[in-house]
């Protein structure tokens, strides 16, 4: 199949947030059309690359306008001849001159186009003609750290995931159970709790972190009495934001503990002990490959040790952190590098190397479905997505019109 640019198109619209982003419009020979607006972090790796050009949002608008007549006329079979084009009109290898807001919007509303003109799910024009197990879904439960503005717990993200569910409605279905109950136990242990929530959903609590994981812990117990789910729990530490560099210590402003590297590292080999997590992410800042090393030794096969900010979606640094086993398993963001090609790339190296993929999403979000296929396309093994908002929500939905829509071969094991 062969597409045919006519148009594109780029308006500023809002992320969930409520900052600023571009919403790129691609309309085909045919009148089809794809649409995307990418989404921003806030907890953002430094080697990420730059969501904007230099001149700001107004300069991405008119790098799009650019691209109207660049892209005019151009016809594409893959999705990898398009994004090579994006990479000419940017003419560098990391988009600093129209930055990722433009590129990945760019990228995806691409997909989206041949997905619609092809009458194919866009799972299946990314990924190829699969029959997809589904990843788990993780989910940010009880948030803390820059994401509550220091207002709530030190660690940015406690986690839950579903270990043995049989679908993916069932895995969603249940993690939604498990928020709600922690919810519910908010109100009865923390008088000061009012049902306050991050930009992800995640709750917000005065609580301690230890009284924290015993909430969650107390949740994930209730719901797998009533509905027979076990789950898995998890953290994301952020630890790049926890780090001074000036000072060489994680410092942590709630508690009003600092923490050097070694102690850094014992603490979260005691958290992972103490509370039985199976998953840890960022438990060291971004430059440190021997130190997640060493966790991962550590912790063994049975814990996940999950780079964010230590990878940033970036073949060379994942296949660096390969080499030397710097932990075992990648979160993949599609903005960090800015196209759909680079990332469905990115996700394979990270696989055939023996890492477990996490797809995931960003704090301040678009509502757009188009993570979920992605997620599907390169058989993630995990999606990190909230349960709540309607920003995340449509991502879990789409899962679950897939399943119902084309069947799968059930959700993915880790153990």
């Amino acid at each position: 199949m062969e597409v045919k640019v006519r148009r594109v198109e780029g308006y500023i619209v809002f992320d969930s947030r409520g900052s600023p982003t571009i919403e790129v419009s691609i309309t085909s020979e045919r009148g089809f059309r794809g649409r995307f607006a990418s989404p921003s972090g806030k907890s953002v790796g430094k080697y990420e690359a730059p969501p904007l050009p230099k001149d700001g949002i107004l300069g991405a608008k008119k790098i799009v306008d650019e691209a109207n007549k660049y892209f005019h006329n151009f016809s594409f079979s893959t999705q990898a001849e398009f994004d090579d084009a994006i990479k000419r009109f940017d003419g560098g290898p990391r988009y600093e001159r129209i930055g990722t807001i433009v590129s990945l919007g760019l990228s995806f509303a691409a997909a989206d186009l041949a997905s619609n003109e092809g009458g194919i799910p866009m799972y299946k024009w990314i990924g190829g003609d699969i029959k997809p197990t589904f990843p788990i879904p993780i989910c940010n439960v009880l948030g803390g750290g820059k994401h509550a503005l220091n207002r709530s717990i030190d660690i940015q993200e406690i986690l839950v995931f579903p270990l043995n569910a049989r679908s993916y409605r069932d895995a969603y279905t249940s993690t939604l159970e498990v928020y709600r109950k922690v919810s519910e136990l908010l109100s009865d242990r923390d008088m000061f709790f009012t049902g306050g929530r991050n930009d992800e959903g995640a709750w917000v609590t005065t609580l301690t972190d230890e009284e924290a994981f015993d909430i969650v812990w107390d949740s994930v117990d209730r719901v797998r009495s009533e509905v027979g789910v076990k789950f898995g729990v998890g953290i994301d530490m952020a630890s790049s934001s926890l780090w001074d560099v000036e000072s060489k210590v994680y410092v942590y402003r709630r508690s009003g503990v600092n923490r050097d590297r070694e102690e850094q590292i014992e603490y979260v080999i005691d958290l992972v002990k103490k509370h039985n997590i199976q998953y840890v992410e960022d438990p060291l800042h971004e430059d440190d490959f021997p130190g997640f090393s060493y966790i991962r030794k550590r912790l063994g096969n049975k814990v996940l040790v999950v780079g964010d900010d230590l990878y940033v979606t970036n073949i060379s640094r994942i296949k660096l952190g390969i080499s030397e086993r710097a932990g075992n398993a990648v979160i993949i963001k599609p903005n960090q590098v800015g196209d759909v090609s680079t990332t469905f790339q990115a996700s394979k190296s990270a696989s055939e190397g023996g890492f477990k993929v996490v797809v995931s999403h960003r704090s301040g979000e678009t509502h757009y479905p188009h993570l979920a296929h992605l997620a599907l396309a390169v058989e993630a093994d995990m999606f990190k997505v909230s349960p709540v908002y309607g920003e995340r929500v449509i991502k879990h939905n789409e899962l679950l019109l897939i399943e119902d829509l084309y069947g799968s071969r059930g959700v993915k094991r880790i153990w």
